[in-house]
């Protein structure tokens, strides 16, 4: 992004956006006012009724309004404020753990409180935890909202009514300057008229408007909107592959001088489908043109070994090797596995991160552009501009639906010669359907690795209910008792991950004083990570056996000795997500390992079917097939979480029906209309294209 279109609307022109704010939007794609109307609810709140207390049913976000009875301070293991309210039909509890003096004062005795939450069982009957509040005086009216209550996604120091807020200026300001005003020329989204209309009406869409509809992207004002973005990544990625056809690849054509003695240090031998792969990957390799391979491969198939042949196979010919993580977790666990592989082949590896130290980074740098180091495994870090590579020949990225097509073109950037780039290996153990695929991956060859390496038992997987939760701790105790190792997970799935880290504690808490003689720890998303990296290293060395996490968890850490996985509400996450957590154990030869999930009753239809597959099934395809039928319809934010490209509002899951239309338009669109093209790819993607200069 050139400074000029920096300047182009700038999202601080807008009123109450200063530099902090803006470093905010920043990190949320948002630079200019246009990105602002962008920036679309990933769901929506109906807030236009007052429910009820004794009507109000448990585990439903409802509005509520009652006289405050009472507000206390506790401490319970730590400060907490409880305000009972009471609205003539029956009372609740509104509990926050995080508050302001000035917050409990507010919440005086005969004031009026209107909170939006979910409710669920408290030690006094019904309580909301955190809920958005506002407080006001009997005699004031206050009316309840006319549309329905749009969420964002947000982020650190951008608080969700202060986003709102910023849209909204956004919105008027487009209206004002005549900008994305375009007529729609799609007769089926005709009511909607220009595009500006479409994003004013899922910003705030009329409170009668089917929930249910939007709620499932099947709304026609989302369905325009969807098919537009799919158009515009179709597109970008053709735009990127086109600059790099006639590039030539680094010449690897001598074979392997390290792979024999790197096969006779290993002490198991490759499974049948990873030298099937191998033999693949090695082909591409020693072609002239660049490689672009995908390879598939369930959890604990052995992708990483197959990576590090190809490395090995790059150092013999003398270019260099990155290797892209999309967590530091995962980034380390690879940097220790490869060091031990290659430390007596005299191969140098280094390790990139955000936590890496100033001046150790200065040394990085230099010995990287000088070729002193043979492969670098990192983070997003390695796309920071100053990273140089003396002769980068080969990028392997790990877990890749976390990275967008841009990133992954990046890297073939990084090769040092403009009529050259780098072999490019791309693995990942969340099978994606075809249709899926030609979004998310564009043109790839595909290897897939379809055997578990011998002796690696299938986890058995089993469902429990809440009900039976004290059964289920005192099996914890039994698999901890015998020297084993077990995580407890749990997930909530909050707009915050300070709550989620909060429920983190608490389970925490719960299990330590239920356990007294097991060794419990802790990790979730807001440890530092030296904290973080010392619980783990004591959980990985036995000083600690039950891990209490969140799913921090979900990639990178390899502990074989843990055999027992809890799952708190399953429930709340997709198919996928919960597969990826399970790979977690049964990464021990010849030891049986279990997964239970602990779910909340009553589960939904959807999470039944869910449920069960999970019971059913260890094969990553068969899951992933699964999704598709189910259309990931409760999965949109656990694949948005997930970061499954950058997308803003279609998921391609869901979205299926709609990828060879959006295929056939990016096309024709891309030989007739390459002006047009580009104002798509600028509207949708625009600076997220550019990753070379963060």
């Amino acid at each position: 992004m050139t400074e000029e279109s920096k300047d182009l609307h700038s999202i601080q022109e807008l009123k109450g956006v200063g530099p902090k704010s803006t470093t905010s939007l920043n990190n949320l794609g948002i630079f200019n006012i246009p990105d602002a109307a962008f920036h679309l609810p990933f769901r929506y709140e109906d807030r236009s009724f007052i429910t009820p207390i004794s009507s109000a049913n448990y585990q439903t976000p409802v509005l509520i309004e009652g006289e405050i009875m009472k507000s206390t301070v506790v401490f319970r293991g730590r400060r907490m404020l409880f305000s009972e309210i009471y609205d003539g039909t029956g009372k609740l509890t509104m509990r926050m753990f995080n508050f302001a003096m000035a917050q409990h004062k507010a919440l005086e005795k005969g004031k009026m409180i209107r909170c939006y939450g979910n409710i669920t069982p408290g030690p006094n009957g019904k309580q909301m935890i955190h809920p958005q509040y506002q407080v006001f005086g009997k005699e004031d009216s206050i009316e309840v909202e006319k549309n329905l209550t749009p969420i964002y996604p947000t982020t650190s120091g951008m608080q969700q009514n202060k986003l709102k807020k910023i849209i909204e200026d956004a919105l008027i300001y487009c209206d004002e300057n005549n900008l994305l005003k375009e007529e729609s020329e799609n007769k089926d989204y005709s009511e909607f008229g220009n595009l500006l209309e479409t994003l004013k009406f899922l910003h705030k869409p009329p409170v009668e408007t089917n929930l249910y509809e939007l709620i499932e992207g099947k709304h026609p004002a989302q369905q325009k909107l969807i098919k537009e973005e799919l158009v515009a990544h179709m597109l970008c990625a053709g735009i990127l592959k086109n600059e790099l056809e006639g590039r030539k690849g680094p010449s690897m054509v001598k074979n392997s001088s390290y792979e024999k003695d790197f096969f006779d240090s290993l002490p198991f031998n490759l499974t049948n489908s990873q030298r099937k792969v191998w033999d693949e990957i090695r082909d591409d390799m020693l072609a002239m043109v660049p490689m672009r391979r995908l390879l598939q491969g369930d959890v604990g198939s052995g992708k990483t070994i197959v990576g590090a042949l190809a490395s090995l196979h790059a150092k013999s010919n003398d270019w260099q090797t990155a290797m892209l993580c999309p967590t530091e977790i995962l980034a380390e666990q690879h940097f220790t596995s490869f060091s031990d592989w290659f430390e007596s082949l005299g191969i140098k590896v280094s390790l990139l991160t955000g936590s890496t130290k100033a001046k150790d980074k200065a040394l990085l740098i230099r010995e990287l552009a000088e070729g002193n180091i043979d492969i670098l495994i990192g983070t997003h870090a390695i796309f920071q501009q100053g990273i140089k590579f003396k002769n980068l020949g080969l990028t392997i990225i790990d877990e890749q639906h976390r990275f967008g097509v841009h990133q992954r073109f990046s890297m073939l950037e990084k090769g040092g010669e403009t009529n050259q780039s780098p072999h490019q290996l791309i693995m990942t153990a969340t099978p994606i359907p075809r249709t899926l695929a030609m979004t998310v991956y564009g043109s790839l060859e595909t290897s897939i690795i379809d055997e578990l390496p011998p002796g690696r038992n299938p986890v058995q997987t089993s469902s429990r209910p809440d009900k039976l939760r004290e059964k289920v701790i005192k099996r914890v105790e039994e698999v901890c008792s015998t020297g084993k190792r077990a995580y407890w997970v749990c997930t909530l799935i909050e707009d915050s991950d300070e709550l989620e880290a909060q429920s983190a504690e608490e389970l925490y808490k719960e299990i330590s004083n239920s356990l007294p003689k097991v060794k419990v720890g802790l990790v979730h998303g807001r440890l530092k990570k030296d904290q973080k990296d010392s619980v783990i290293e004591n959980f990985r060395n036995g000083d600690i056996q039950l891990l209490v996490c969140t799913t921090v968890i979900e990639v990178g850490v390899d502990v074989p000795e843990a055999t027992l996985m809890i799952i708190e509400n399953p429930e709340r996450l997709g198919l996928s997500q919960l597969h990826q957590l399970r790979g977690r154990v049964g990464r021990k030869a010849n030891t049986d390992s279990h997964c239970l999930l602990l779910y909340k009753e009553p589960l939904s239809g959807l999470a039944e079917e869910r449920i069960k597959t999970m019971e059913e099934t260890n094969d990553g395809f068969k899951i992933a097939e699964k999704d598709l039928e189910l259309r990931g319809a409760g999965d949109i934010y656990g694949i948005r979480q997930s970061g499954l490209m950058d997308l803003k509002i279609a998921n391609p899951i869901r979205d299926s029906n709609l990828l060879l239309v959006a295929q056939e338009e990016a096309i024709e669109l891309s030989r007739n209309e390459q002006g047009f093209a580009k104002t798509l790819v600028d509207r949708w993607i625009g600076n997220r294209v550019d990753y070379s200069d963060s």
